[in-house]
C-alpha cells in the first residue's frame, strides 16, 4: 500500500512537472552547461523513479543510529543552496545554471528539513533514544526527491545522496543474487548492517 500511495503522489508531481513550462520534460545533466536531454513522456516515469526511489532509499538507510538523518542533513543543505541558486536570475545566469522561477522558496523548505533533522539527530545518535521509523524516513526521502525534481537537479541526487544509492543498490544486488544464484553477496543487507 505504501508503494502505491508513493507512486500515485509521484505521478501527480510528474504530471505537474511535465506540463509546467518552466520545469518541462527536459533532463539537465550536472557539470555539463548546455547539455539537455528531452525525455518527452518518459519524464513522468523518470520522476516516479526519482521520488519513489529516494523515499525508499532513505527508508532502507534508516537502520543505524544517526545514519539516515545525518545524510538527510547534508542532502537538504546541498539542495537548499541549489534551490537558492536556481531561484535567482543573476546567480543562475552567472553560473550558467537553468533558472527555475519560484524555486528560491524551496531553499527555506530545505533549510527547515536540515534544521529539524539536526534537532532530531541529537536524540537519534548512538545510543539512540528516538527512532525515525517509516513515517519519518519515507517522508524525508520523498521531500528530497520532490525538491530535486522541482529545481531540475534530479541526477545530482545520485551524487549528493550517494549513501542512499549504495544502501538501495546493496539490497537490490543481494535480493537478485539470492534469487538467481542462491548465494549472498553481503553478509546482511542493507550495506550498513554488513559492516556492523
Amino acid at each position: 500500500m505504501k508503494l502505491v500511495s508513493q507512486s500515485i503522489l509521484a505521478v501527480l508531481i510528474g504530471l505537474f512537472a511535465f506540463y509546467d513550462p518552466q520545469i518541462g520534460q527536459r533532463l539537465d545533466l550536472p557539470f555539463f552547461k548546455n547539455l539537455v536531454v528531452n525525455l518527452g513522456l518518459f519524464y513522468i516515469l523518470f520522476v516516479v523513479i526519482v521520488i519513489v526511489g529516494s523515499s525508499n532509499a532513505v527508508n532502507l538507510t534508516d537502520g543505524l543510529d544517526g545514519l539516515a538523518v545525518g545524510c538527510i542533513i547534508m542532502v537538504a543543505l546541498t539542495y537548499s543552496v541549489f534551490s537558492y541558486i536556481t531561484g535567482h536570475t543573476n546567480i543562475s545566469s552567472y553560473l550558467q545554471i537553468n533558472y527555475v522561477p519560484g524555486s528560491g522558496e524551496l531553499a527555506v523548505f530545505c533549510a527547515n528539513i536540515a534544521g529539524a533533522a539536526l534537532g532530531f539527530l541529537w536524540f537519534n545518535a548512538y545510543p539512540a533514544q528516538v527512532f525515525m521509523g517509516d513515517t519519518g524516513s519515507l517522508s524525508l526521502g520523498g521531500a528530497v526527491g520532490i525538491v530535486a525534481v522541482l529545481i531540475k537537479k534530479e541526477l545530482l541526487l545520485l551524487l549528493v545522496g550517494g549513501i542512499f544509492v549504495a544502501e538501495a543498490l546493496s539490497v537490490i544486488l543481494q535480493v537478485a543474487s539470492f534469487k538467481l544464484r542462491k548465494k549472498r553477496i553481503f553478509l546482511v543487507a542493507p550495506l550498513h548492517h554488513h559492516f556492523q
